[in-house]
């Protein structure tokens, strides 16, 4: 009898471990800045950061903002609920001088599932 009972919250833990999968997602961003700035303007870039979950098992892995090519932020998250985000949806900010025409990439990934397309922005200088 004993024996049934594990065996049956076993099954039960890998069903909602493995339907919370086919629900899931990628993690997936969009960039907010401004279109154009005076040369050495201060921006901020806010990159919004979408994700169907946000547990134990499934969680947003790390989020990044590249600048012309070159990585300024960068999150890192992990399985521990101090480790992970916040909530499955959340807003990360950084601020950058603007001192020439930019191009503005930011990247989220999903521990399991990756990501689903990296988001990308130009600040033009006027």
């Amino acid at each position: 009898m004993k024996k049934l009972q594990i065996e049956l919250v076993v099954a039960v833990f890998i069903f909602f471990i493995s339907s919370g999968a086919a629900f899931a997602n990628q993690s997936s961003v969009s960039l907010e800045a401004p279109n154009s700035v005076e040369r050495g303007t201060e921006i901020t870039i806010k990159v919004h950061v979408t994700h169907s979950a946000n547990n134990y098992f499934h969680y947003t892995k790390w989020v990044s903002i590249k600048v012309n090519g070159e990585e300024i932020a960068r999150w890192d998250y992990g399985k521990y609920k101090y480790k992970r985000p916040k909530a499955k949806n959340f807003t990360k900010e950084i601020k950058y001088i603007v001192t020439d025409d930019v191009i503005i990439q930011a990247e989220a990934s999903c521990n399991i599932h990756g990501s689903k397309k990296r988001a990308t922005k130009k600040v033009f200088i006027k």
